[in-house]
């Protein structure tokens, strides 16, 4: 029944897709909507809100779904050229799976902002690592957690998908993976508290706090 469902909802896909594109003037009426949905989002995870500053720095951040919960998680030391590009999906495989008008959220968490709270032994190991290390570390130990389906998988030559095992990885982020225990702790509170949030219902479909921001892209539609 299952395969039965979902071979039907891949037809319709096509179906609709061959609708949506169906003269050439159509096509550019689709490709203008997609766009402008897509740089949308892309504003709300990086522009100046009224209660928080452009995002530059490096950033932590995942995308939910209604139907999954969190997909995928990733870092970024250039928030506000990758996030842009995030729903578009010119440089990320993201948004080829699965196209932004269906996710649910994107949590951000800026970790650099946190390190102001932390110990001053902790702030000099995190300078010493540098910011692609301690972003790494922090992907790596969010995936080994949450286990998020996008993450859990690599591509491969032969046309497929293959397993990752997360907790075997010896990436530079698993490596350092037990350093910055408190940065981690904070982050992980931050990320928590971004990701309980309830849709804001009227005005930006977005949501800040001292440490991140929360993006609804479901709310635009």
């Amino acid at each position: 029944m299952a395969t039965t469902r979902r071979a039907g909802a891949y037809q319709a896909w096509q179906e609709a897709l061959q609708i949506l594109v169906g003269s050439v003037h159509e096509l550019e009426e689709w490709q203008d909507q997609r766009y402008r949905f897509a740089h949308r989002v892309g504003e709300l995870l990086v522009s100046e809100l009224p209660d928080q500053a452009e995002l530059a720095s490096p950033v932590l951040y995942g995308v939910h779904l209604t139907t999954t919960g969190l997909a995928y998680v990733g870092q970024t030391e250039q928030a506000g050229r990758r996030l842009r590009d995030l729903p578009i999906g010119e440089s990320h495989h993201l948004a080829n799976t699965i196209p932004p008008e269906i996710w649910e959220r994107v949590v951000v968490v800026q970790w650099p902002s946190i390190l102001d709270s932390l110990p001053q032994s902790e702030k000099e190991r995190a300078a010493a690592l540098g910011p692609r290390i301690c972003g790494l570390l922090l992907e790596h130990q969010t995936q080994l957690r949450t286990q998020p389906p996008l993450n859990s998988r690599r591509r491969h030559r032969d046309g497929r998908w293959r397993r990752r095992q997360l907790s075997d990885s010896r990436s530079l982020g698993a490596v350092h993976a037990d350093d910055l225990p408190l940065l981690q702790e904070r982050v992980r509170e931050a990320w928590d508290e971004l990701a309980a949030f309830e849709a804001p219902i009227g005005g930006l479909p977005v949501l800040a706090t001292a440490f991140g921001r929360v993006v609804f892209p479901s709310a635009l539609l």
